[in-house]
């Protein structure tokens, strides 16, 4: 950096020099495996994984992003990169570099290299969850990066993938998280049946969505409002306040009998309309904050 906290000049400008080469790489999984980083691309993936950066550092922890390339632009545009980007290798790059690096056509004009971030599952555990995604062999990226997204948004407390699901760090996924994959805890590989006992044991209930269930997730809302109202006396299905785990399934065949038998319920999603069913990250999304909005104190 320079004196005014703008990278260097001498910007990278040969889209086929070997540092370029190797950020490229990373849109491969063998080298994000080897290497353990992957990119973040654009101007909203980069700002909060340098904001987690600078959060960690100043808790004394590791940083998470070693390197960062923009164009000149983008710092105009951006200029709040400068500060953020400090205590990583940062550089100034041509749009023909960036375009070279980036899995995108249009990168946007920064990419970031960050480190993996996936942390265990007895972490997530020992946080006292109450409210957790699991993707069960979800192979499509765009929609683990949408469910990821969404359960930030609910104010989830970690996304679990279990083996077999895609690879979270493809960088279509991690677009599609739009930065939420650097708000919560993400668990990898995870073991259902494993997840599933441990849930139990801690008091978190384990609710599968699917279609074809036995609760009607409006029904189960509602008995849990005239609950809590105390229009009601009669217990509900499933007291939704408590801690959950939503288990949700492949695209295709959605969750298998063996997954869908580990869970304490199976619920399903209302479709009122002539739709045949709803895409899984919609229909996450309606499940999460069913859950989030009767945890809400007060609800």
């Amino acid at each position: 950096m320079n004196e005014t906290g703008r990278p260097q000049d001498f910007p990278l400008s040969n889209p086929r020099a070997d540092r370029v080469r190797e950020v490229a790489r990373l849109a491969g999984r063998p080298a994000r495996l080897k290497r353990r980083q992957f990119l973040a691309e654009g101007p909203q993936a980069v700002r909060e994984a340098l904001a987690l950066h600078q959060r960690r550092l100043a808790a004394g922890e590791p940083g998470v992003v070693d390197e960062v390339y923009s164009s000149e632009e983008c710092l105009d545009r951006y200029p709040e990169f400068e500060e953020l980007a400090e205590g990583t290798s940062a550089r100034l790059a041509s749009d023909e570099v960036l375009a070279a690096m980036a899995d995108t056509v249009n990168p946007q004009g920064i990419i970031a290299v960050c480190r993996f971030l996936d942390v265990s599952l007895d972490q997530v555990l020992a946080a006292g969850p109450r409210l957790v995604a699991v993707l069960c062999q979800v192979r499509d990226p765009g929609n683990a990066g949408t469910v990821l997204r969404a359960a930030d948004a609910a104010g989830a407390d970690a996304v679990v993938l279990t083996a077999s699901s895609v690879d979270i760090y493809n960088p279509k996924a991690v677009r599609s998280t739009a930065g939420s994959l650097f708000h919560l805890p993400v668990v990898l590989g995870a073991d259902a049946a494993e997840f599933a006992a441990r849930c139990r044991d801690q008091g978190i209930g384990v609710l599968a969505a699917d279609g074809y269930g036995q609760l009607n997730l409006d029904r189960l809302q509602d008995e849990n409002a005239a609950r809590r109202l105390g229009a009601s006396a009669a217990p509900s299905a499933y007291p939704l306040e408590q801690p959950t785990a939503w288990l949700f399934g492949n695209e295709a065949q959605g969750l298998s009998a063996e997954e869908l038998a580990l869970a304490d319920h199976r619920v399903a999603v209302p479709v009122y309309g002539a739709a045949e069913s709803l895409n899984l990250g919609t229909a996450a999304t309606v499940c999460l904050y069913a859950s989030a909005r009767s945890q809400q104190p007060g609800s």
